[in-house]
């Protein structure tokens, strides 16, 4: 997937400062950005036309400089597509977002909401969702519960911490998702967790 960092297109990306670069070095980080958005936002609302259309969306309307800062530019555009993500999917069925009842916590393998305690590291979930294993890391968070996995990927792909997903879930989730805590963050990560455990597993022995 391409795109141009032409102002007249993105309207908010600000080339300003960055001559020094050259048009090259401007399309490659652009290109950077964009696809690691594609990613994100394929693992929240799925693959395809949808997962693109937030990708442009969310480049046409944040604030963004590609070049004075690229981590920046990251963190910025990121966050703006998560929003855009959560809204799109309480809009979509508004009671997959729901908040955690508060009751009893849900029993899982995991203790800790710590991507390590799934056995792998970050750098080894980053190989894992763009190498050759990545179709079948797709269809394992297809299948959790959407708030489970959208809490995943906010947490272990997104790198937000439980107060920011959980305020996130909360502001944009519907009115059902306006009860998530820090709490409930940390146990529906747990599930996730457990879920992505028992799959490194299961793996590890056909």
């Amino acid at each position: 997937m391409q795109h141009e960092p032409d102002s007249t297109k993105t309207g908010q990306i600000s080339s300003t400062g960055c001559a020094e670069r050259g048009p090259e070095g401007l399309d490659a980080m652009f290109d950077l950005i964009a696809a690691g958005l594609y990613n994100l936002a394929s693992m929240l609302v799925g693959e395809g036309e949808e997962g693109a259309q937030l990708v442009e969306a969310t480049i046409a309307t944040s604030e963004v400089s590609v070049c004075s800062d690229a981590e920046q530019a990251r963190t910025k555009s990121r966050r703006a597509l998560c929003r855009a993500a959560i809204a799109g999917l309480a809009e979509r069925n508004p009671d997959s977002l729901a908040a955690p009842d508060g009751g009893t916590a849900a029993t899982t393998c995991i203790e800790d909401d710590d991507l390590d305690a799934a056995g792998v590291s970050r750098e080894e979930l980053e190989r894992m969702i763009g190498g050759p294993d990545r179709g079948r890391v797709r269809t394992w968070l297809e299948g959790l519960p959407v708030a489970v996995r959208t809490v995943f990927v906010l947490r272990a792909v997104a790198r937000f911490s439980g107060e920011e997903t959980a305020s996130l879930l909360a502001e944009l989730g519907g009115e059902k998702a306006a009860g998530w805590t820090p709490d409930g963050v940390r146990e529906s990560f747990r599930q996730g967790l457990c879920s992505l455990a028992s799959q490194l597993i299961h793996a590890s022995v056909r």
